[in-house]
C-alpha cells in the first residue's frame, strides 16, 4: 500500500516516517542523511553531538554548537533535497543556545521533549523552521498548545506523541511501564488528535499527528495509520542495526544479541525511568553509586554529587563502543534486530 506524504506545512516528506533522535552519537549525519534520502524525515541528536572533537572535554557546550551546523552540514551533502532536523531535549543545559545554533544552520525541524518545550517558539521567531513538541499524554500536549497560543500565537506545526514502548528516557511512570498489556494507549493518541483540531481550525493550518514508541514493522505502521489515523509514523531502534546508522559496530551488535528479557526498565540519575539493555554496568550501578568524573555540562539540573552515576559517561562509552561499561538505551523491540539493514529496506518496510 502507497502511503501519503506527510506534509508539515510546506516541507512535504513522500515517506510518512521520521527517524527518532537518538544520542549520544547514535542519529547523527550519517543516519539522518540516509533517511532523508529515501524521503523520510532524518533527525539528529544536538546531545552531546560534540564528543568526537579533541576540545569536547575542555568545553563541551561550545563544542556542542559548534558541531550541529557541522552534522546538519554533512546530512544536506547526503540528502540535498531532503528534510533534515534537531532532536533537542528541553532538559539540555543551555537549551536556548541549541536551539538557536540549530536554526541558524537551518534546520528544517526541531523537535522537542524530554520536559515541555514551553518557549521554543520564542527561540525561533524570525526562522521557517518548523517545530514538534514530543508528548506522552493528552495533559502535556494541551498545555503546549495553550501556552504557544496564549504567549506567542502560534501552534505546533507537528505533534509527536511518544508512547511507553520507546527507547532511552520515557514520559511515564514505572508502575505503567510494567502493565503495558493493560494499556489502551491509543486511545489517548485518538484523544490528542481530536483536542489539536480545534487550534488547526483557529490558525488555519493542518497539524500532524506522528506516533512513536515500539513502532518496528509494518505491522506496526499500519496499526497506527490505518486503524488510529495518524498521519505518520516515527521509528528509531529499528535503524540502530542498520548500515548507516551512526552508533558503532558493538553497539549495534549488542541489540543482534538481545533477547527479550534482557530489556528492562531502569531509572536514569535525571529522575526519569528509561528502558535499556541489561549489561554489566546496569548491575554494577543497581549495587553501588558509580563517582561521576569531570562534568560535561549535558543536563540543566543536575548535581554530579547527589547523582548515581554520570548518564554524559555511560552514553559515550556506548557511542565509543565500550558496551559492558555504558547505558544502552532501547526500544521494547530491540530484541527483533536479528541482522544488519540498509535504511532504503528498512523504510520500504515501514511505510
Amino acid at each position: 500500500m502507497e502511503r501519503k506524504p506527510l506534509i508539515i506545512g510546506e516541507l512535504k516528506a513522500e515517506r510518512p516516517l521520521l527517524q527518532g533522535g537518538m544520542g549520544v552519537g547514535i542519529s547523527l549525519s550519517g543516519l539522518a542523511g540516509a533517511v532523508a534520502k529515501e524521503g523520510g524525515i532524518g533527525m539528529i541528536s544536538t546531545a552531546q553531538i560534540g564528543f568526537r572533537e579533541p576540545e569536547f572535554e575542555q568545553s563541551p557546550i561550545e563544542t556542542n554548537l559548534r558541531c550541529i551546523g557541522k552534522e546538519l552540514a554533512k546530512a544536506r551533502e547526503i540528502a540535498p533535497k531532503g528534510i533534515i532536523g534537531c532532536n533537542i531535549m528541553v532538559a539540555t543545559r543551555r537549551y536556548e543556545d541549541y536551539v538557536r545554533a540549530a536554526v541558524r544552520a537551518g534546520a528544517d525541524l526541531i523537535a522537542s521533549g524530554a520536559g515541555l518545550p514551553a518557549r521554543l517558539p520564542e527561540f525561533t521567531k524570525g526562522f521557517r523552521t518548523k517545530l514538534a513538541p514530543i508528548v506522552s499524554s493528552l495533559k502535556a500536549a494541551a498545555v503546549i498548545c495553550k501556552l504557544w497560543d496564549r504567549h506567542y500565537q502560534t501552534a505546533p506545526d507537528l505533534i509527536i506523541v511518544e508512547g511507553p514502548e520507546a527507547g532511552g528516557h520515557l514520559g511515564f511512570d514505572e508502575e505503567t511501564l510494567s502493565n503495558l498489556e493493560s494499556l489502551d494507549y491509543g486511545e489517548e493518541i485518538r484523544k490528542i488528535m481530536g483536542h489539536v483540531r480545534r487550534y488547526e481550525e483557529r490558525y488555519g493550518k493542518r497539524i500532524p499527528v506522528v506516533a512513536a514508541g515500539g513502532i518496528y514493522d509494518r505491522a506496526d505502521a499500519d496499526y497506527y495509520m490505518e486503524e488510529l489515523g495518524v498521519d505518520g509514523v516515527q521509528a528509531a531502534t529499528r535503524f540502530v542495526t542498520t548500515e548507516e546508522c551512526d552508533a558503532p559496530m558493538a553497539f549495534k551488535q549488542a541489540y543482534l544479541d538481545a533477547k527479550k528479557e534482557d530489556i528492562v526498565i531502569t531509572k536514569s540519575p535525571v529522575g526519569m525511568p528509561g528502558r535499556a539493555i541489561k549489561n554489566r554496568f546496569l548491575r554494577e550501578v543497581g549495587e553501588r553509586k558509580k563517582p561521576a568524573g569531570k562534568c560535561l555540562q549535558c543536563l540543566e539540573k543536575c548535581n554530579p554529587k547527589e547523582i548515581p552515576y554520570c548518564i554524559t559517561e555511560a552514553l559515550l562509552n556506548a557511542a565509543r563502543g565500550k558496551v559492558q561499561d555504558a547505558l544502552l538505551f532501547c526500544g521494547a523491540k530491540a530484541y527483533l534486530s536479528n541482522r544488519i539493514e540498509t535504511v532504503h529496506e528498512v523504510v520500504a518496510q515501514l511505510v
